[in-house]
């Protein structure tokens, strides 16, 4: 009877009347799948960090977004410290 079977989807086979171009219309992919190898279906998580840290040192940054980034995240780590009242003077010593 089928208690154990799931329906199957209907297919259609339809092309749009207008388009006139290569490949799927309706496929869905990411604008820069094509630049980065790190976005690969590549399993495993030893070779996802390792294609990450290629991809970074083969494309260089341009714009200083990594150092602007670095730069932010600092400063918001230091006004949190400022804000919950740290004591900064732990990290120097006095002689």
């Amino acid at each position: 009877m089928g208690i154990f079977k799931t329906r199957q989807n209907k297919k259609f086979d339809y092309t749009p009347r207008y388009y006139k171009g290569e490949g799927n219309p309706y496929e869905i992919k990411h604008k820069f799948d094509d630049f980065r190898v790190a976005t690969g279906s590549v399993k495993g998580l030893k070779s996802k960090i390792n294609n990450a840290i290629d991809d970074y040192k083969h494309n260089p940054d341009k714009y200083g977004a990594n150092k602007r980034v670095l730069i932010i995240v600092l400063v918001l780590i230091l006004v949190f410290l400022v804000l919950i009242e740290f004591d900064l003077s732990i990290f120097f010593q006095k002689r």
